[in-house]
């Protein structure tokens, strides 16, 4: 035996390099069944797995050009690194996009653009830009919200993203006056750092569980009164990356403290069900939005992807009928966002973004109803000309996820699924997530809605306006196709934006529901 580990102990490190290959070999050849290519080609056959593993960073480093990569292309994700990071983020020598391509947004300026007379509060600010309309007004709920930020952070939750994400969006939001929706997951410590909150709930019901899995109004009410950063309450009919399928959070994902906050066991899948079990028809929908926001005093919404109307159109029928109804409705695209879905759902179930609004709204539209709701639009609108287009097309407020992950780090690596997200974001790795500074992250995605805000005011200023609610859409065209060139929105959706009653933005600055309040008494 001496001998065998002296032998052992002088071979030199190439000799060792050459066992272990051909221990993998015998592996490959003799032992795994799986792969065929690593059997076939012993050794080397890895090399072809491993760079499968790094294609989507290979191409987005080396191969796809500027505007080539979905979902996000590279100049949009440059942008919005330089706009979190207070980095240059113009471009020069003129645009390198095809502005006559398909579906192409243009902004239509106005000859002599607004100027800010002398005393106006976005003189001293230059990012104030709040939501026009009140959450809740219409309903009289007992506690209104304006939210202060027009782009604020969508719905993901603790779970799918990772502890220290959620605390740098949450005191990200608390710098820059905006909201952060907490996606399903339920109320996690990391959503309580300073910042307003939304609180979503869907088929799970986490954090308003009961502990047969339905939804407790008992838990709901006492979580409103512990937890006052809560502004409104929002119920998750479907999501625009898997409509009509519940969501997955996998084994992997799952901590004691995640176990605790969302009321579920370690060790198994969380499969939230397709459809909920507090309500099975419009009606029902329609009394539980009612007790809710009775039972809290909060407004209550719902989040939908759009697909058939027509049941958006008994909902559309029962409000006129009894005088009530959601306080808001976030319409989320069929682009997919961060969670995880089958391709055939991402790619192919609810409409995108833009066909699905434009089909909603027209719908209230036609029952006169789009006073009483605020509109929150959810599908790569963190961008400022594509917020224009969707504030000409009827929308009040906008919510982004991925442009939120994108300004605290995110390369989409497009691994947020399997727990192994390099930048720690999308990760329950305590390794992977510390790599993110949360002081320093937290000032970034503050930095990208200040500066998505200043210069989406700025493009409504170059339009003749005062505040993006004023948008209608004649004053957005789009590339339709080689015979009709380009249309406004309102000849290539069919409809008009209903006016948004605003008398100036020194009106919203003095709203007593004005939220974003560690950011307004600056």
């Amino acid at each position: 035996m001496d001998s065998m580990l002296n032998t052992l102990a002088s071979l030199p490190w190439w000799a060792w390099i050459i066992v272990f290959l051909v221990l993998v070999a015998i592996r490959d050849i003799f032992v795994q069944k799986g792969h065929t290519i690593s059997h076939n080609f012993p050794v080397v056959g890895h090399l072809r797995y491993w760079l499968e593993s790094i294609g989507p960073e290979m191409r987005q480093y080396f191969v796809a050009n500027n505007r080539e990569e979905l979902p996000f292309n590279r100049i949009e994700r440059g942008w919005i690194y330089a706009s979190a990071k207070k980095e240059n983020n113009y471009e020069g020598f003129g645009t390198d996009r095809d502005i006559y391509a398909h579906q192409h947004i243009f902004v239509k300026n106005q000859m002599m653009a607004y100027k800010l007379p002398g005393n106006h509060p976005n003189i001293t600010d230059p990012c104030f830009l709040p939501c026009a309309k009140i959450i809740g007004s219409y309903n009289k709920r007992k506690k209104p919200y304006r939210p202060a930020s027009v782009i604020n952070v969508s719905a993901m939750s603790f779970g799918s993203l990772s502890a220290a994400a959620v605390n740098a969006m949450n005191n990200g939001v608390r710098k820059s006056g905006a909201y952060q929706n907490t996606g399903e997951g339920g109320l996690a410590p990391y959503h309580k750092q300073g910042g307003d909150v939304i609180f979503h709930f869907g088929t799970g019901y986490f954090g308003v569980r009961s502990e047969d899995g339905n939804f407790s109004m008992d838990k709901m009410k006492q979580l409103v009164s512990d937890n006052p950063c809560i502004k409104a309450i929002e119920i998750k009919i479907s999501q625009g990356a898997k409509p009509g399928k519940g969501g997955v959070l996998p084994a992997a994902k799952i901590t004691h403290e995640i176990s605790e906050i969302r009321g579920v066991v370690m060790g198994k899948d969380v499969l939230s069900p397709a459809t909920h079990s507090a309500f099975n028809s419009v009606p029902e929908l329609m009394q539980l939005i009612e007790d809710i926001a009775e039972q809290t005093g909060l407004p209550v919404g719902i989040k939908g992807a759009i697909g058939k109307l027509d049941q958006w159109e008994e909902l559309a029928k029962l409000m006129i009928e009894t005088g009530k109804g959601p306080d808001f409705i976030t319409v989320d695209g069929g682009e997919g966002g961060t969670g995880a879905a089958p391709p055939s759902f991402a790619d192919h179930v609810s409409l995108p973004w833009v066909y699905g609004f434009s089909s909603l709204y027209k719908l209230f539209k036609k029952y006169d109803l789009n006073e009483r709701i605020v509109f929150i639009g959810s599908g790569k609108l963190g961008f400022p000309a594509k917020a224009a287009m969707a504030f000409a097309m009827g929308v009040d407020c906008i919510n982004v996820a991925r442009e939120a992950m994108m300004s605290i780090g995110c390369i989409q690596a497009q691994v947020c699924h399997t727990n192994r997200c390099p930048t720690g974001i999308a990760t329950q790795s305590k390794w992977l997530q510390g790599g993110i500074n949360v002081p320093l992250k937290s000032d970034r995605l503050s930095q990208y809605f200040k500066t998505f805000r200043k210069e989406f005011l700025e493009i409504t200023h170059a339009a003749g306006y005062e505040h993006p609610c004023q948008f209608t859409m004649d004053d957005i065209q789009v590339n339709v196709d080689d015979n009709d060139l380009n249309r406004s929105l309102s000849s290539t959706y069919g409809y008009n934006k209903a006016v948004v009653p605003f008398s100036g933005i020194e009106e919203l600055y003095n709203c007593s529901y004005l939220g974003g309040k560690e950011y307004m008494e600056k």
